[in-house]
Formats: structure tokens, C-alpha cells, sequence
């Protein structure tokens, strides 16, 4: 399919041929019609992409801080290749579009094939042929509505959200203040609502227009006066900010225009220096309006559908969608008139010609068009098969995501006689170009596609967790190698699942990395002798309890996701299988997530070693994170957040301390791996370690709910 893509490093964009998206639970697959190119969103991100790092620095520092922690914890050069092949990944662009449905996910029981939908939200009303679009962000087109005018329901939904938000009665005066696309259908949405509108832009083209759109009165410049005489004297009862600029003016401006005990929203990106008397002295209730309303910004509604009870939110993102349209089918709120361009996706880069200023043109609405009955196969063949040399791995990627484009798939490539032949992704926005920059052969939306070839020895699964266990069976049946990252499996039954599975004669190994650090490797040779005690404090940082990851059945909790990890390293320094957990949570447990983030876990091993995990998330994250010490045999052993080990025995300390960056052992694990394929040997770890450490995680979670020592099966 055709589809927008922007190069987030140089600002580049081009329209891309890339496999189409697959249909997940909870969602519909749509084939677009017309998608809207929004001139505020857009146009902001493509200038923040065509900005040189300083300026980009000075534009997001938030980002600035975490490339800063990050660089504490890894190096410097380590975190400058991450940042660099993230910044270099392609993105999409749009987040408003309306199309035909094609297929329904699973759980979606109200939308059917061939229904027409309008569909909201970055990263997934894309430009593009096809999309997919979680269930509530997307509305069904009423009748008398054209796809056209539907395109515009983000827009019309944060126009929505800005109004419910001035709480707004009927015969009230309202100022508009910018009429860009979102002011315009403001202006009409109050109309709409029985009030009196003024409207203000800079621009005189755009006042003119909205009066031919209803609006009873409008200036360009000083506006001051006229408001005052359009209200009769007496100040606008709620002030509307749609205008998009880092400057404070306007919530300034506002302030003149109201009455006394008036209502100001800034529903655009404005600067918020407030001039504190003249909101003081009226009293003024400034609001802000977030996006499309309620429900943005929250995984659990966008994502999983779970809507909120109307009786206590009346209006949601969804429900100002549908309302929106409503208006637009009564024609209360007309849309054609705001159309100034249209181009077929194939010329769109001529639409972004007018945001950047290239085509010296006025503009207001920029539509892009599509053919919504052309076939879209699910792979693209990029270029012919290439010859195996001796004994090559060939490699198929399911999953290419920050971790896979950032940490795996520039190290695999590396790794002598590797050669990466296809990717796999569910979007299938970034497949083609992690792709062309790894030189494969073909890229892909299914998975299944890319097992069944024959011109690939091994996978790597890089995918949300709660896929690892089905595709490694699935992989393993197809006879392929397999290495998936961790966690292997995110309960029980999964594991049970790649147990029947692993029959011996494939490669499967996980991605603990750590085991392969050299420091892991020459720290576990300084203790020959066992038992051994080891502890390993991980100043984890936190994560929202809305992620993906904290969610039990898609990410598993951080214990079965990223504790998984440590549980091997200590099996792999005691040298002996876990048999019993202890785990205990800081604070009330009534407090915490499904998987607390503070946790303290004793672990018994069947040689007599202990170890202990103190896995914190409270903690400074600029503080290195992890720290193993190993006591036995009269030594210690100290790794310091892998880039720095000591050894002090006899009252002597040797050690090593790398140069650049922190050695986790990415690059040894992934070298092992395919050493192992091409030998047909022993495994990288133990099928029987790797399962171990599933099950103890498990346990870990059943102590943490009872409070007692579990038993590892």
C-alpha cells in the first residue's frame, strides 16, 4: 500500500509503497477514502523534523534528559547508535481519515465489513491505503455524510471538545480567536449552539470566510473595539483560543476582550504566561481543552476500548466524534467550503509543498484521496534471493520496534556470516525501511508469510510479550531456529505451549542477555567453588500503570517482562537451577499494580547458592541502575551497571573497566546464537534453564499475592 513517511532525523518525506497493517483484537482494518493533511499538527511536526539536533534540543528538552540518563547508564557511543538508528526510523504522518471497513478484530461486535467510518488518532488514522483503528477511535459516517467531510472528524472532535469545555448557553457572545481549520468549525459549532460569534484572525481572507460560514461578526488586527460594541458593551461571555503560536498574546488578548467572570479555553498550542491582574481582577476561569476529549491519551480507552459509563462522562472522544458528525449530516456545520486543495496520495508530497511554504499557495483544507478497492498484498519482494555462502544464517525479524530497531538488529548484522532476509511487522509502516537499511530481500505485515519461506534458517521475535510463546511455536513447527527476546512466556499455559513444542532439533534461546556479558562471564569464573550468596539491586525507574507492559495479559508485569532477566543472571552465577521464592512488596500491597514495582525477592538454588533481587522503581534514574555482588570462597565480586567489575580477594583487587560503553552482552549473545545454528550443538542456554526461569517468575508473582515461600516445579 501507499502510505506517508517521514524521516524524523532530516525531515524527509516520501510516499512509500509498505505492506498494509494486519486486523488485531479489539479494532477494524480500513481501506481509506480521503484523509485530511491538518495544517497545524503537521506542519509543527515536520518543522520540529527539519530542525538541526540543537534546535531539536531546544524544542523538546524532554528528550534531551532521558538520551542524558540514558547515556549515564550506557556510554556515550552506545546511546548515540540507539539514537541514531531510532531518529533514523521512518514515521507515519496523519491522524484523521475516513474509509470503508474491511475486516473486524476480534471483540469488535458493532462495526461490520463494508461500513463506512470515520477514524481519529496518531498512529493510526495514518496517510495511508489502508489503516488499522482501534474500536473508539473510530465512528460510523452518518448517511448524508461523504467521506470528504468525514475526514475531518479529529479535527471537528477537538473543535467539540473546546466548546463543551466554554460550557457555553444559548444567546451567549463567544469570541473565536484564529480561524484555521479548527477555528472555522469552532465558529460554526457555537452557531450551531444558539450563540453570537465574532471571530479574529490575522489573516482577512479567513474572518471573510467564516462570516459566509454564520458567524454574525469578525475583524482581522486590533479587535478590541469591536468586540466591545459587538457585545454590546459589556465583554464576551467565553473567549475560544484555536490559534496556534508559542506566543502569550492571545490568552493577553482574551483577557481584554472578556466580561467580568468570563470563561477563556485555549484550545490551540499557545504560550500560557499569564498576565496575572487582568485574569485576577475579572476573576476569568481559564480552561484548557485536551485534544479530542476524554479518553485521550488513556491506553486503556484508546487502545482497549474500554469506554467510560456515559452517566459519568457524557462526552468522550468517541461520542464528540459522533456528535460532530451529526452536525455535519444536519449541515450545521458545513466542510466543503474550508476544502482549498485535493491530491491523489501519489502526489502528496505536493500537498506538504503548501505547509512548508515550497508552493506559494493560500490553503486552509488539504485533502488526500484513495482508492479504496486496490488490491493490497501483504509482502513486497524488495530485490532477488541471494546465494547462501557456506554456512549462513539467514534471518526472518518479526517485530521491529525502538528495542529491535535500536539494540538487535544493528548488532545481528554484524555478526559474521548473518544475512537479514525479510521483516515482519503488524503495521507494516516500518517494515520496509528496517528493510532497505538491512538490505532484505523482501518486508511484510505477516508473520506466517515470512515462516513459511524457505529461504530462512532462523527468527528473531521482537514482539509484545504475550505474542512470544505462540510465535516461537509456530516458528519452531515451521522448522526454524528461534531466538525470541524475553520474557519467553507470560504465564503458565504459554509455557506449557513451548514445551510441547521444543522437540531438540531447532535452536531456541531467549534474549538474557547479561549471561554473555565478558564481565558476567569472567566475574562467574572467579568463583569456582559453590554455594555462593549474590545480590543484585535494579533501580528500575517506573512505569506508568497504563502501559502495556504492566498489563497482565498483553505485557505480563515487570516481573515476568524485565525481573525475568536478573532471576537468569543469578541462575547463571550460582551456576545451579532456582527451587524456591520468597517475595515481598514495599508498602501496603492494596497500593501497588498487578506487578509492584518495589519488590524484594530471596531465591534459593538447588546447589545451596542464595540470591537476592532488590528491584526498585523509586529511586533517582539518574543513579546507575544495576549493581551484582557475588560473596564465596573468601572473594567479592562487584559488576557496576556493566562498566566496571572488581574482584578483591586475599586483600588483592583486579578487575576491568570498558573504555566506551556498557558491556550488557547483546552482541555475544546474538554470536552465540548463530554459532549454535550452524553447528547444530549445545543450546546458548539450557532449554532446562530457560524454563526454570520462566517458572520462577511465576512464582515470584505467587508469593508476592500470598505472602508465603513457593516451591519452583
Amino acid at each position: 500500500m501507499k502510505a506517508i513517511l517521514q524521516n524524523f532525523r532530516t525531515g524527509a518525506m516520501n510516499v512509500a509503497d509498505v505492506p498494509p497493517p494486519t486486523a488485531k483484537p479489539g479494532g477494524v482494518l480500513v481501506h481509506n477514502v480521503a484523509s485530511l493533511v491538518s495544517a497545524g499538527t503537521e506542519k509543527a511536526i515536520i518543522e520540529l523534523a527539519r530542525m538541526n539536533p540543537l534546535q531539536k534540543a531546544k524544542a523538546r528538552p524532554d528528550l534531551v534528559k532521558k538520551v542524558l540518563n540514558r547515556a549515564a547508564q550506557e556510554g556515550l557511543l552506545g546511546t548515540a547508535k540507539i539514537v541514531m538508528n531510532l531518529v533514523s526510523a521512518p514515521r507515519p504522518l496523519g491522524y484523521s481519515c475516513a474509509g470503508i471497513v474491511r475486516t473486524v478484530g476480534a471483540g469488535v461486535t458493532d462495526l461490520q465489513p463494508g461500513d463506512r467510518v470515520a477514524c481519529a488518532g496518531i498512529g493510526y488514522a495514518n496517510h495511508a491505503e489502508v489503516v488499522f483503528v482501534p474500536r473508539n477511535l473510530c465512528v460510523p459516517i452518518p448517511e448524508g455524510v461523504d467521506f470528504h467531510d468525514a475526514a475531518f472528524v479529529t479535527l471537528g472532535a477537538i473543535a467539540m471538545q473546546g466548546v463543551r469545555q466554554a460550557d457555553l448557553r444559548v444567546g451567549e457572545n463567544v469570541v473565536v480567536l484564529g480561524l484555521g481549520l479548527v477555528g472555522q468549525i469552532t465558529a460554526q459549532i457555537c452557531v450551531a449552539s444558539g450563540c453570537r460569534v465574532f471571530g479574529s484572525d490575522l489573516d482577512p481572507a479567513k474572518v471573510k470566510l467564516a462570516l459566509q460560514l454564520g458567524a454574525q461578526a469578525g475583524q482581522a488586527g486590533d479587535v478590541v473595539a469591536a468586540v466591545r460594541e459587538f457585545t454590546r458593551g459589556r465583554g464576551a461571555d467565553a473567549i475560544l483560543i484555536t490559534a496556534a503560536t508559542p506566543s502569550s498574546e492571545p490568552v493577553a488578548l482574551a483577557a481584554e476582550l472578556a466580561r467580568d467572570r468570563a470563561r477563556v479555553v485555549a484550545v490551540g498550542d499557545v504560550g500560557l504566561h499569564l498576565q496575572r491582574r487582568a485574569y485576577y481582577e475579572k476573576e476569568l476561569d481559564l480552561r484548557l481543552s485536551r485534544s479530542y476529549g476524554p479518553g485521550r491519551y488513556d491506553p486503556s480507552y484508546e487502545e482497549k476500548g474500554t469506554d467510560y459509563p456515559i452517566g459519568y462522562v457524557r462526552w468522550t472522544e468517541n461520542r464528540n466524534m459522533e456528535s460532530f458528525l451529526d452536525l455535519v449530516g444536519q449541515g450545521r456545520v458545513r466542510i466543503a467550503p474550508l476544502v482549498t486543495h485535493r491530491f491523489p496520495i501519489e502526489q502528496a508530497e505536493h500537498a506538504y509543498g503548501l505547509l512548508t511554504g515550497e508552493t506559494k499557495e493560500p490553503y486552509i483544507g488539504i485533502l488526500l484521496e484513495y482508492d479504496a478497492e486496490r488490491e493490497q498484498p501483504s509482502t513486497i519482494e524488495l530485490k532477488p534471493v541471494d546465494a547462501v555462502k557456506g554456512d549462513g544464517v539467514r534471518f526472518g525479524i518479526i517485530g521491529a520496534g525502538q528495542f529491535a530497531q535500536g539494540i538487535l538488529l544493528p548488532r545481528l548484522k554484524k555478526v559474521p556470516g548473518v544475512t537479514i532476509t525479510g521483516i515482519a511487522t503488524g503495521s507494516g509502516l516500518t517494515s520496509r525501511g528496517v528493510a532497505e537499511k538491512y538490505g532484505c530481500q523482501f518486508c511484510t505485515s505477516d508473520h506466517k508469510e515470512l515462516l513459511a519461506r524457505a529461504d530462512i534458517d532462523a527468527v528473531l521475535i521482537a514482539t509484545r510479550h504475550n505474542l512470544h510463546a505462540p510465535m516461537v511455536a509456530e516458528a519452531l513447527a515451521a522448522g526454524k531456529h528461534v531466538f525470541v527476546e524475553k520474557p519467553l512466556a507470560i504465564d503458565d499455559a504459554q509455557l506449557r505451549q513451548v514445551e510441547q513444542a521444543f522437540k531438540g532439533d531447532r535452536v531456541l534461546t531467549v534474549g538474557f542477555n547479561r549471561r554473555f556479558s565478558p564481565l558476567a562471564v569472567e566475574l562467574k569464573s572467579a568463583f569456582p567453588e559453590k554455594p555462593v550468596a549474590i545480590t543484585y539491586r535494579v533501580n528500575a525507574g517506573a512505569v506508568a500503570g497504563s502501559s502495556w507492559v504492566q498489563d497482565p495479559a498483553e505485557g505480563g508485569g515487570r516481573i515476568v517482562g524485565e525481573v525475568c532477566h536478573f532471576v537468569d543472571l543469578l541462575q547463571f552465577l550460582a551456576d545451579a537451577a532456582p527451587v524456591e521464592v520468597v517475595a515481598w512488596a514495599l508498602g501496603e500491597r492494596s497500593e501497588s499494580p498487578s506487578d509492584p514495582d518495589n519488590v524484594s525477592i530471596q531465591i534459593r538454588f538447588a546447589n545451596g547458592s542464595l540470591g537476592t533481587i532488590l528491584y526498585v522503581a523509586n529511586g533517582d534514574p539518574g543513579f546507575p541502575k544495576e549493581r551484582v555482588e557475588v560473596f564465596g570462597g573468601g572473594a567479592v565480586g562487584v559488576i557496576d551497571n556493566w562498566r566496571d567489575l572488581k574482584i578483591r580477594r586475599h586483600g588483592k583487587t583486579s578487575g576491568r573497566k570498558p573504555f566506551l560503553a556498557a558491556e550488557k552482552g547483546f552482541e555475544e549473545e546474538l554470536a552465540a546464537f548463530v554459532q549454535s545454528c550452524r553447528q547444530g550443538g549445545a543450546l546458548p542456554i539450557p532449554f532446562a534453564g530457560l524454563v526454570q526461569t520462566s517458572r520462577a517468575t511465576f512464582a515470584i508473582q505467587e508469593s508476592l499475592r500470598s505472602g508465603q515461600p513457593v516451591a519452583i516445579g
